[in-house]
């Protein structure tokens, strides 16, 4: 097997099993001398059998002080041949096409007009077995060195085999907490397996980070090859604009971004103004930026990097790899999606699927995308019975990263929920501001989005479609903190038309003992009450 070989006496210590420092607790002095770990080559036993040479880890001396981490992976950079490779494909081609673009193309549509993907050599890939792949994901983990520091970049070989680390923009986004919801599943759901995946928790606030990490990148490789590329432009509800100005400052390039005017939190608004980035506030909802967005970035040399472009599908699979990773390679039972441009939802399957057809896992979990009802053309759409899609004018949503009628990626969507057997629910506004409020109050601070893919849940276990002992991992996409004032409008009761059932407004009273005793021994007993 190709995994026998990575644990020779030389890098033994890889294995955490084996690793005496992974198995202790890291005290400072073993932090400052724990030994660095670089990308090298090996022979290695190929699933066929055969003997090859692939990019593997091992353990080197520590790195030398006036090294940085990226000159300490330049030093050790491997001069062997790179067996890996991956391209442009039009999206579920036809059998025999032959259309395929470099990654070093600036092409965002087919031939056709249709979506592209990212296509990746499969059989380089193959010829290395599903526990060698495992090995090396699980040896990268929580390593300083670069790039694998980064959750998307520790799977580059899945990612974008060829760019250099040089060229790559990271923030070592990705390798977000795991929550196991044990008081809310058991409270509200009669759950005990119930996790959510904390995508918001990271570098911005939101899942966005993991695909921008690889479309900047890319750009910089593409600047630094002197193609046409001038900056780089989004339309955007909030979260894109944010992860796509940071990632852009952290490399020098310029950044453009078209906001609905008045339709986006300020907390979404500051972060691509603090980030420099060039904001054009346009009176039109997200699908109206989009559209203009998509005609600005075919006159002018701005690359386009909303969903419609697939490289950031590359970087958002790997949160799929990395569920499985944090469940030791277990496969769970459901796997719960907020979908709004619905590139998320693909990206979610290709990262199980790829995990499956290399060997790494046996199966794919099915899945759930969670739509707002007020911006639900998918949902609409599955509950025809997949007849022709129809898009939508959305209208506001306390999800509002999801507002979007017209779905770049409905074709992928579809695609993917069909391959998985998945299913599509929907979650009204006050439906949605429950379920954030119910989540909030054991302990999580969760974004409408995840509110919206917990009221999915709850359908689907009073459905009897989801069982009580089903593993089920709910993906939450952005941080709560970008949404406080929909919180505090849901605490004070301060939403029209909504009974906001689960507020917890503060209690007023004198600046007087007697006055706090009373409430606070009212309060003490309506709690013994309840327990």
């Amino acid at each position: 097997m190709a995994s026998s070989s990575l644990f020779n006496a030389s890098v033994s210590s890889l294995n955490p099993k084996h690793d005496p420092i992974r198995r202790r607790h890291h005290s400072t002095a073993l932090l400052r001398h724990r030994p660095v770990v670089v990308s090298c080559t090996s022979s290695a036993k190929t699933a066929d059998g055969n003997n090859n040479t692939t990019p593997i880890e091992t353990v080197v001396k520590p790195r030398r002080t006036e090294d940085n981490i990226r000159d300490e992976a330049r030093r050790h950079r491997s001069t062997a041949v790179n067996p890996f490779s991956a391209r442009y494909v039009p999206f579920n081609a036809a059998p025999g096409s032959t259309e395929h673009y470099s990654l070093d193309e600036i092409v965002y549509r087919s031939r056709s007009g249709g979506l592209l993907d990212v296509e990746h050599d499969m059989e380089a890939l193959k010829r290395f077995d599903g526990a060698y792949w495992r090995d090396l994901f699980d040896s990268r983990v929580g390593k300083s060195t670069w790039p694998y520091g980064s959750g998307v970049w520790s799977k580059k070989e899945w990612v974008l085999p060829e760019i250099d680390d040089d060229d790559i923009v990271s923030a070592f986004e990705g390798n977000s907490n795991l929550f196991w919801a044990e008081r809310f599943g058991k409270k509200f759901l009669g759950m005990n397996d119930l996790w959510v995946k904390h995508c918001g928790i990271s570098h911005t606030g939101s899942f966005k980070d993991l695909g921008m990490t690889v479309l900047v990148s890319q750009v910089n490789r593409l600047r630094k090859m002197e193609r046409p590329v001038v900056g780089v432009g989004c339309a955007s509800t909030g979260d894109t604009s944010a992860a796509l100005s940071a990632y852009c400052a952290a490399a020098g390039i310029p950044s453009i971004v078209f906001l609905p005017a008045n339709k986006i939190s300020m907390a979404q608004l500051v972060q691509p103004i603090a980030n420099g980035a060039f904001v054009l506030s346009i009176d039109t909802d997200f699908d109206g930026c989009m559209k203009l967005i998509r005609e600005i970035t075919s006159e002018l040399p701005i690359y386009l990097a909303n969903s419609l472009n697939s490289l950031r599908l590359e970087g958002q699979k790997t949160a799929a790899i990395e569920i499985l990773q944090q469940f030791d390679w277990q496969v769970p039972d459901w796997v719960i999606v907020p979908g709004g441009n619905l590139g998320n939802i693909y990206a979610f399957y290709k990262g199980f699927k790829m995990c499956q057809e290399l060997g790494l896992v046996d199966r794919i979990p099915r899945m759930v995308c969670a739509q707002a009802a007020n911006a639900n053309p998918l949902y609409l759409h599955y509950k025809s019975g997949w007849k022709d899609f129809k898009p939508m004018t959305a209208s506001t949503t306390f999800a509002s990263a999801i507002q979007i009628g017209d779905p770049v990626s409905i074709d992928r969507a579809v695609y993917a929920l069909k391959k998985c057997n998945g299913i599509v629910e929907e979650a009204t506004e006050e439906e949605l501001m429950d379920a954030m409020a119910q989540a909030d109050s054991t302990g999580m601070f969760i974004c409408p989005h995840t509110g919206v893919a917990l009221t999915a849940l709850f359908k689907l276990r009073n459905q009897g479609v989801i069982a009580p002992t089903d593993r089920t991992v709910v993906v939450s996409t952005a941080h709560g903190l970008k949404f406080t004032q929909s919180k505090i409008d849901y605490h004070s009761k301060a939403i029209p038309d909504m009974a906001c059932r689960f507020s917890n407004p503060p209690v007023e009273v004198k600046a007087d003992f007697g006055a706090v005793m009373d409430v606070l021994k009212s309060y003490l007993g309506s709690q013994t009450l309840r327990s």
